[in-house]
């Protein structure tokens, strides 16, 4: 079987993560593959051989110049493979083969105000789109797999593959072994359904309970700009400016090295999402030895249930604390923790739906 695969996205967070994860696990198989994106990429530098053949497309995603003047030659080469997979939602104009997309969430679909209503109809329009043109659709959660049946009626089969912990992120057994400091991470942005009002609320509750412990004396470690706060959120900056400076940290853009360093040396992590397709932080934190403190939202009760977290009421900043509270004074050993979620199994099983 020829594959065809877009890789205009490697390189880049979330959905490139996916692809330049799974695609390794791609190429190992006695399958033959076209790839097309920009050559500088990681995909762009994998090792061409028989099985392998990469093509130069700056072509935009989600573009007019895709929908409809995608080049001819390009083109005509991914038709002449036997299907064609996209790790999104886009699909350029032309193609004729059976394709497979994947759809990780229709958070904008779900969360009102994320974009205006312009944003939200062309992003309804590309999902819709996608189903339309799609054999087959993958996702990364049974939770995100109902939504995108509910919201866009979409009677196409859809196969969940979940994701798994970044190769960038694993952590040493040294790493994992880090000596403990008295520090709370968050990793996310400032968008509403990530939650950051409800940790801004709950940590000086936390503190104040924790009177004498070490946990009064607690950083709280934001892995992001403050300026993104001061400018685009009032009620995030009001709330930020009630914790003592010496008491909050924005690290602004990390390493990878970094930011496993950082997860490593938290005590804590705390994901207080509203909503998520899967949400990755609380995995790189267990694999880094560092407890999890999550909101109890539908996704993270599938993808995370059976795995040692601390559960807390979405949205409800006293039942932050009090589940901070109780995982700070719980110590738990994760040197041992087996990680069920891995890109391996994700690209086996996207390689087994493309063979149907």
């Amino acid at each position: 079987m020829k594959i065809a695969i877009d890789c205009r996205m490697s390189g880049k967070s979330g959905i490139g993560t996916f692809l330049d994860e799974i695609l390794p696990f791609f190429l190992k198989t006695e399958n033959e593959f076209l790839l097309f994106g920009d050559k500088a990429s990681p995909a762009g530098q994998t090792e061409t051989g028989s099985n392998c053949e990469f093509i130069s497309c700056s072509i935009k995603t989600f573009s007019l110049k895709e929908m409809f003047c995608f080049p001819a030659e390009l083109l005509k080469k991914i038709n002449e493979c036997d299907v064609y997979f996209s790790p999104y939602c886009n699909i350029p104009g032309g193609i004729k083969i059976p394709v497979y997309t994947t759809i990780h969430d229709i958070v904008f679909l779900d969360v009102k105000g994320l974009t205006g209503k312009a944003g939200t109809a062309a992003r309804k329009f590309f999902y819709k789109r996608a189903v339309r043109k799609s054999k087959g659709i993958f996702t990364v959660s049974q939770f995100s797999k109902e939504r995108i049946q509910k919201k866009l009626n979409c009677k196409k089969e859809i196969t969940v593959v979940y994701n798994g912990l970044p190769s960038y992120l694993q952590s040493s057994e040294q790493e994992k072994n880090t000596e403990k400091t008295d520090s709370v991470i968050f990793i996310g942005n400032i968008k509403r359904h990530k939650g950051l009002k409800t940790l801004l609320e709950a940590f000086p509750k936390f503190c104040s309970a924790s009177s004498g412990t070490s946990a009064a004396g607690a950083k709280l470690i934001i892995v992001g700009s403050q300026d993104n706060f001061r400018t685009k959120d009032d009620t995030l900056s009001s709330l930020i400016e009630k914790i003592p400076s010496e008491k909050i940290e924005f690290t602004g853009f990390v390493s990878n090295e970094t930011l496993r360093r950082l997860l490593s040396s938290a005590k804590l992590l705390v994901q207080p999402s509203l909503y998520e397709g899967f949400g990755i932080p609380p995995l790189q934190a267990l694999c880094a030895g560092t407890q999890a403190v999550i909101s109890d939202i539908p996704v993270f009760k599938e993808i995370y249930g059976t795995l040692p977290v601390f559960f807390f009421k979405t949205e409800d900043s006293d039942s932050l604390t009090e589940k901070m509270l109780k995982a700070w004074n719980t110590p738990e050993d994760l040197s041992g923790f087996n990680n069920p979620y891995s890109y391996k199994n994700t690209a086996e099983i996207i390689i087994k739906q493309l063979f149907q």
